[in-house]
């Protein structure tokens, strides 16, 4: 499997929540873990990414 990084610009525009949202989502745990790119920049594996919202189709 591809471990593809994507950018929080993608997430959020993937998931369809503010970036707010997904800043407050990851403080209470319940996001799938960042990746620091750099000192100003993180992103997300794109699997698990996938994962979480296809775990939200199914809860509602």
């Amino acid at each position: 499997m591809l471990n593809r990084l994507i950018k929080v610009d993608e997430v959020i525009q993937r998931c369809a929540i503010s970036r707010a949202t997904l800043y407050r989502l990851i403080a209470e745990g319940m996001f799938p873990s960042q990746v620091l790119l750099s000192k100003r920049a993180i992103g997300f594996y794109e699997h698990e990414i996938n994962e979480w919202i296809n775990s939200r189709t199914r809860i509602q």
